[in-house]
């Protein structure tokens, strides 16, 4: 396909299958000479052993009616996962391509031309436009404006500065004494404040990325995956699990593990009531397991029968333990 003479590339979107991540679609749209538009869905197949292979693809996304540029950066659709949106007039940085889709990182990608092409002409048209110099395009005064006010920026003290941004280079000695602070936090306690994950990596949080740290409370697992508390909740909701598993996942723990100790007890008396106890754990792990795999499921009713009847014991062997403590210090 030849850019230059017919079509001109003005929307890019790549999606990531998220159940097997080798799958890649992605949906391309030109500009053709009169002035129509014309889309264009691909599927790929990106293996770790092999080449790069493009298959024949079926219109999946198109299906669905949704506008191509309308579809952002980290939407999902199905099983799809948006990892990279491109709009001919408004490029993205070059930090927000990820290294799968960078030819210079990702060789393999030259064995798909009809992806690698594309993906090539945007990082030219992004690495052009970084370069060029804004100013250039505005007039004579707005430029002297611009310029007036950047100098005067720089003059300004240290306290009136955007402390989001690297301040500018004013000596200590220039700002006056009354205007001098000290620094809100200790070096030390800004040094152990940990970095957040970038736009791209909270974007490439999968399903499995999750599952690792169903057994840890939600504030903790979104400390480990270096996440806010909002996003990991977001991200839950994208995977379709409407609530954090641990709870669910930690009372089938303690289950198993009360049915393993009353096992190791059976043994010793009653080998038929022992086998009764093993076959109820497993069907507890199988449930462990199944919740881990679809965090979306609920504790099934009989489970939750079998944990009301534990609670229930607990409750009355501490009564009965209780009572027998108050006996005896009455008889003492």
């Amino acid at each position: 396909m030849d850019f230059s003479q017919d079509y001109s590339l003005t929307a890019l979107r790549i999606f990531q299958n998220t159940i097997n991540r080798e799958f890649i679609r992605s949906l391309h749209v030109y500009r053709l000479k009169d002035g129509t538009d014309k889309e264009v869905e691909r599927e790929f197949l990106f293996s770790d052993d092999g080449p790069y292979v493009e298959m024949v693809a079926n219109p999946l996304l198109r299906l669905d009616r949704f506008r191509v540029l309308e579809l952002f950066e980290g939407q999902v659709i199905g099983v799809w996962h948006c990892i990279f949106a491109f709009n001919a007039h408004h490029s993205p940085h070059l930090s927000r391509i990820p290294s799968l889709l960078s030819i210079s990182r990702n060789p393999k990608l030259k064995s798909v031309p009809t992806l690698a092409n594309d993906l090539q002409l945007i990082f030219k048209l992004i690495s052009r436009t970084a370069d060029e110099e804004p100013l250039q395009f505005l007039s004579e005064e707005k430029c002297r404006m611009i310029k007036g006010c950047f100098q005067s920026k720089r003059n300004l003290p240290v306290l009136d500065q955007d402390l989001n941004c690297l301040p500018y280079s004013v000596a200590t000695s220039q700002v006056p004494k009354s205007q001098q602070i000290e620094p809100s936090e200790p070096a030390s306690v800004m040094a152990k404040k940990k970095k957040r994950a970038a736009t791209e990596d909270i974007a490439r949080i999968a399903l499995e990325d999750l599952v690792k740290y169903f057994d840890l409370p939600i504030a903790e697992a979104s400390r480990n995956l270096k996440v806010g508390l909002t996003v990991l909740k977001r991200k839950c909701r994208e995977f379709g699990i409407p609530r954090w598993p641990h709870r669910k996942i930690k009372s089938l723990d303690s289950l198993i593990r009360n049915l393993q100790e009353e096992a190791e007890r059976q043994k010793q008396e009653n080998e038929d009531a022992a086998m009764a106890v093993a076959k109820r754990q497993k069907m507890l792990e199988r449930e462990k397991e199944s919740i881990e795999r679809k965090p979306f499921m609920e504790i099934q009713s009989e489970t939750k029968r079998f944990r009301q009847d534990v609670f229930k014991r607990r409750h009355r062997a501490r009564a009965l333990k209780t009572q027998g403590l108050r006996v005896s210090q009455a008889s003492a």
